[in-house]
């Protein structure tokens, strides 16, 4: 049964509802966005993509984009628009003209990749109007999607709150002479102990730790099992567990393969593409110039959130430097996707296993190494750290070299080379 107009009318009003009852209750936070920079793609008619894992805040910046502008809004993760595809598509939007006036300039189609071949809609549709679409799933501008819009769309990856953005919620103003505070920085840094606790998801800053676990589900359930043919979920979830549960660490395909018991190996890369096509999960390439040793070379797995991770996984030994680690890493693709889109981010590791958390590299250039470890005190461990920055500098040609710890701050001069040591919560804000 098809749904009439009427009945359109009636959920795009009431899910308008929610979303204007949301900007009149709740606490909305400027992402530490140029959103002047999003605006450009909306000045003729094109499309914004908006992606990112769920519940990051695609919605609400959609919104903010185009506040005191005249525009449509439906949000295709709605039970009740289950009925639509692709061919009623145009009952969506005669619903928009009949509530809001033929002259509407602006469309706004939330998860979007809920309706199959949606993609044709979309590209009628942004030759007359400016579209902004959003989806919890990479996979959203597949190649059919690139197919049919070459060079008209432009897409934009949002991240659950970082620090700055946490700080900001929680009512904390933190400016450049509190650098220099004592208060100030451990006042920070107990904010930081909370931060890698909960994580980056607004709603869990209100309804606590266990909403996290809803995220995770719906992730699971709708965007990984609701978009693909997953024979044996129980293994699937096994294995998502145990990813989430060695964040940080090396994986293969085949030890995956072996200890799941997996008889074909594909199934191992189909199921990380769909946890990484989710957002759920990040897969880190082990550096080297040869492309080659790149795609058979172990791979690291992070996950998008510390809080998924302390409410996920499971729960062994003190894991405060890994958890560290994971969040840099997330901060770094904060900003590649934010402000810096050349940069690449890789991870170093040689024959004699000396290992470098991040590389990060500009064009054919390598910017900077850097190491996360949560105390320089121990004698063995700050040995192993700086040889392997060391022996990282020399092979990739790069003298810019970083360790970041809990709270040390320091320089270190080895070999005619500085390497700095900066403290986690500096970082973040600086």
């Amino acid at each position: 049964m098809t749904l009439t107009i009427e009945e359109l009318k009636k959920i795009i009003v009431s899910q308008r509802e929610e979303i204007e009852e949301i900007f009149e209750k709740e606490k909305i936070i400027e992402r530490k966005i140029d959103k002047n920079y999003l605006c450009r793609y909306l000045k003729y008619p094109n499309i914004l993509a908006i992606l990112g894992i769920r519940r990051s805040g695609k919605s609400i910046l959609s919104h903010l984009l185009l506040k005191g502008k005249k525009y449509g809004y439906i949000n295709f993760d709605d039970e009740r628009l289950t009925e639509l595809n692709s061919k009623n598509l145009e009952s969506v939007l005669q619903s928009f003209y009949e509530l809001y006036g033929t002259d509407l300039e602006y469309i706004i189609l939330d998860e979007i990749q809920n309706i199959p071949n949606w993609e044709l809609f979309v590209n009628r549709l942004r030759r007359t109007k400016k579209v902004i679409i959003t989806g919890s799933n990479s996979k959203l501008l597949s190649s059919e999607l690139s197919t049919h819009l070459t060079g008209r769309y432009m897409d934009f990856t949002l991240f659950p709150f970082n620090f700055w953005e946490f700080l900001i919620y929680n009512n904390y103003a933190f400016k450049e002479k509190d650098f220099y505070s004592t208060k100030k920085i451990s006042e920070v840094k107990r904010f930081l102990q909370k931060y890698l606790l909960l994580g980056g998801f607004p709603e869990v800053y209100k309804f606590g730790g266990r909403y996290l676990i809803k995220i995770y589900e719906d992730i699971v359930n709708k965007d990984i099992f609701g978009r693909y043919n997953i024979k044996y979920k129980k293994t699937f979830r096994e294995i998502t567990n145990y990813l989430i549960s060695n964040f940080a660490d090396e994986v293969t395909y085949s030890k995956l393969k072996n200890i799941f018991r997996i008889k074909d190996v594909h199934t191992i890369k189909n199921y990380m593409d769909f946890l990484s096509s989710s957002y759920l999960l990040i897969v880190l390439e082990r550096f080297s110039y040869k492309l080659k040793n790149q795609i058979i070379a172990p791979k690291k797995v992070y996950c998008i959130d510390t809080g998924i991770i302390n409410k996920v996984g499971f729960k062994s030994i003190d894991k405060t430097g890994k958890l560290m680690e994971n969040l840099v890493l997330i901060e770094l693709l904060i900003r590649k996707y934010y402000r810096h889109n050349d940069l690449e981010i890789y991870y170093w590791k040689d024959y004699q296993q000396r290992e470098v958390d991040f590389v990060l590299k500009k064009r054919t250039k390598v910017e900077q190494l850097i190491q996360v470890c949560y105390s320089l005190e121990d004698y063995n461990t700050k040995k192993r750290e700086i040889k392997s920055l060391l022996k990282a500098s020399k092979e990739l040609k790069c003298k810019n070299l970083l360790i970041i710890s809990w709270d040390e701050e320091t320089e270190i001069k080895e070999n005619n080379l500085v390497i700095k040591i900066y403290p986690l919560w500096k970082w973040l804000l600086s």
